[in-house]
């Protein structure tokens, strides 16, 4: 089965929007070879200028919260478009999750024309992710922006983030 495919089996289903966002992550690390960790960090429902950390696969990250023009997720979420970066150890910005990490791309999540969050990989590889890549995952942005909008309303419903 290709990858796209499996995606949208993944999203499929009747389970939560976590459980559907964390298969999504665990098949793009399974799955794309110069994947490190995948993970999904959506718009803060308490605090909209701050991104928390939503479902990933991959190692614990400590950034579980990332202010609007921090780092590379924070610079996608403020210019609201995609960053690809082939050496994360040239972005003066750049928010270390571990020091394996040398490339990421991070593709913004838009729902109902808002942006609500944003997907991030991370590769332990220098320019690891590429403009098909980039083409790929705005497809899987589109495909999970409604599951992300309800993991979103999980939040806000918790009043916790």
């Amino acid at each position: 089965m290709d990858l796209r495919a499996e995606l949208l089996e993944a999203v499929s289903g009747a389970d939560g929007p976590s459980e559907k966002l964390g298969r999504v992550c665990a098949l793009l690390l399974d799955r794309m070879p110069t994947c490190d960790w995948a993970g999904y960090y959506v718009v803060d429902p308490s605090e909209p200028r701050m991104l928390v950390l939503g479902p990933f696969a991959g190692e614990p990250t400590e950034h579980v919260h990332i202010r609007f023009g921090e780092g590379v997720c924070g610079q996608a979420a403020s210019a609201l478009r995609t960053f690809i970066i082939d050496d994360v150890s040239a972005e003066p910005n750049y928010l270390s999750c571990s020091p394996a990490v040398k490339s990421e791309i991070v593709v913004p999540v838009f729902h109902e024309g808002r942006l609500i969050g944003e997907l991030d990989l991370d590769s332990h590889q220098a320019s690891g992710f590429s403009t098909g890549d980039s083409a790929m995952l705005g497809w899987l942005a589109e495909l999970t922006a409604g599951t992300l909008a309800e993991f979103e309303a999980l939040l806000r419903e918790d009043g916790c983030s």
